[in-house]
């Protein structure tokens, strides 16, 4: 696993060790972020399951200003932050061990926006179209943020959740990518 492109492009991150984490091709990645820009000017991207921490680190090389990443599992977190050191540049990045749920709570108090975010749950887990609904909600959604969401083939995922409406979704094998675009007002 690398970082595909961008001002860290080509350094090797780590995987999270066991089975309970399934990291994102580096094809996949690559492919997503050529759909999303594949390069962008500023802004500040969430990931709820953040496993490895390689879609946010990617998005940080690729110009994200600042990314937010969230896992509950002590394995994960321990692996972001040896990714995020490869960058070196800490200060781009905050890791928040804990559920998603209560993470959501934390960044609500902080009144904290984005204009990306990364859904890549556990497959079996999917609650994405329910927290999608929870993020328009609770205003943590910039006009024109898009949120994309990697499944695996049998999750079925609306045209449109509240003021999101699907711009693309694409097939990888096993993997679906689907991107939507937030098209409420600001916050």
């Amino acid at each position: 696993m690398r970082v595909v492109a961008g001002e860290y492009g080509g350094r090797r991150l780590r995987a999270v060790p066991g089975m309970k984490t399934r990291p994102t091709t580096d094809k996949v990645k690559e492919a997503m972020f050529n759909i999303l820009g594949p390069y962008f000017d500023g802004g500040r991207s969430l990931d709820l399951f953040a496993g490895s921490g390689g879609l946010s680190i990617e998005g940080v090389s690729r110009g994200i200003d600042h990314a937010v990443l969230i896992d509950r599992q002590g394995a994960a977190i321990k692996t972001i932050n040896q990714n995020i050191a490869v960058t070196k540049e800490p200060d781009k990045f905050t890791v928040i061990k804990r559920d998603a749920e209560m993470a959501l709570k934390q960044l609500q108090a902080q009144h904290e926006s984005f204009d990306l975010i990364y859904f890549d749950p556990p497959y079996r887990e999917q609650k994405i179209v329910k927290e999608i609904q929870e993020l328009i909600t609770n205003q943590f959604l910039n006009p024109e943020c898009r949120i994309l969401c990697e499944t695996n083939q049998e999750a079925v995922l609306p045209a449109e959740i509240g003021a999101c409406t699907r711009i693309v979704e694409k097939s990888y094998g096993i993997t679906k990518v689907t991107i939507y675009r937030y098209q409420g007002g600001t916050n």
